[in-house]
């Protein structure tokens, strides 16, 4: 892969914690920024906020709700599939659950998510 002047690379190092080997990961990053324009502690941070998100997130959806298995994939459904995922795991982090696997003892009752929200 030829490097642009304007790509960013890293490496990473993961150990694994179980059978102890150790990977090194070679990443290459696009940004429409001119060279010497952030610094690599800025750079660093919008990488590692990339990851939150992705993390805390998506991450969640698919775990929880089986996003990635979901066969819905036409007009704008998907979307309104995801903005209801992201409402339910909004709703049981503002109600203070840290582990959204908590959301399976609320779906057996519908009220205890109108009681999350304060509607009953």
């Amino acid at each position: 892969m030829a490097q642009r002047k304007d790509d960013l690379a890293t490496t990473r190092w993961r150990k694994d914690l179980t059978s102890g080997k150790l990977s090194i990961q070679r990443l290459y990053f696009v940004t429409s920024l001119p060279a010497g324009a952030a610094t690599g502690t800025e750079l660093a941070g919008w990488i590692r906020g990339h990851w939150k998100i992705e993390n805390q997130l998506h991450h969640v959806r698919d775990t929880a709700f089986t996003e990635d298995a979901s066969r819905i994939r036409s007009g704008s459904l998907p979307r309104t599939m995801a903005t209801l995922r992201n409402l339910a795991i909004s709703v049981f982090r503002q109600d203070g659950h840290t582990n959204i696997a908590a959301c399976r003892h609320t779906s057996r009752d519908p009220r205890r998510a109108l009681t999350a929200l304060g509607i009953t």
